[in-house]
């Protein structure tokens, strides 16, 4: 006789860069193991892949993984996450105030959202003349490392690249360039052609680009003082 096999219930989810609505479920034992597994060898190859692994199941292979923003990537398994071993995160969390002491708080996961900027803008005019402009498109866990915020204090090269990457059109009036059917060294000569001011237009696309975000008060309990500290993504929200 075979053993039973138990049912999962199911959730449903909107991801926040495009309001579609999609179905997942907990993660099962034999998923946390991955992610367990992955978490123990410290290797980021090994955490992002276990991350995408996990993220593909529980939404039943609804997701091209490799193709969602990193902010979506990261909420959807939050979600999961919350889901699967309880909503309340327990965290330890540094206190600016003396920033040597820490503290233990308690996050409740389904309050966690992705924050947008007002002045956040994927369609960025560099030339207002020439009406030449880019279309940006949002960096995927393949190609940055989510671990790093690339809006500050990335080196040069590094720049250029995530910059050059992110670039998904270049427009002149009416005529569409699709960044894909250029080289790496054509987008780089396009992009060194900016000036100042037009390349700080791009950054800025970095700088203000939906994060999953969530402010806390934190008291210290040595010196009483209260601080608030933004927990800002995937990894701030680990317990």
């Amino acid at each position: 006789m075979a053993l039973p096999i138990l049912e999962t219930v199911t959730y449903e989810l909107t991801l926040p860069s495009s309001d579609v609505t999609v179905k997942f479920r907990p993660f099962l034992v034999k998923e946390e193991k991955i992610l367990l597994q992955a978490l123990e060898s410290q290797k980021q190859k090994e955490i992002v892949q276990a991350l995408k692994e996990i993220v593909s199941l529980c939404t039943f292979g609804q997701l091209s993984v490799n193709e969602l923003p990193t902010f979506d990537l990261e909420y959807v398994f939050l979600q999961i996450r919350s889901k699967s071993v309880g909503e309340i995160a327990k965290l330890k969390v540094l206190c600016p105030d003396d920033k040597k002491t820490y503290v233990d708080v308690e996050v409740d996961l389904s309050t966690i959202e992705v924050q947008v900027d007002d002045e956040h803008q994927n369609k960025i005019m560099v030339d207002e003349d020439k009406k030449i402009g880019v279309l940006m498109k949002y960096p995927t866990i393949n190609s940055v490392d989510p671990t790093k915020d690339y809006s500050k204090g990335a080196d040069t090269s590094t720049l250029f690249k995530v910059i050059s990457d992110g670039i998904y059109q270049i427009f002149e009036g009416e005529t569409v360039h699709m960044a894909k059917d250029y080289t790496s060294d054509e987008l780089n000569k396009f992009i060194e052609s900016l000036d100042s001011k037009s390349f700080k237009k791009i950054q800025k696309f970095y700088e203000t680009m939906p994060k999953l975000m969530h402010e806390i008060d934190v008291v210290n309990p040595k010196t009483k003082v209260t601080s608030k500290i933004t927990l800002s993504g995937l990894s701030d929200f680990f317990g």
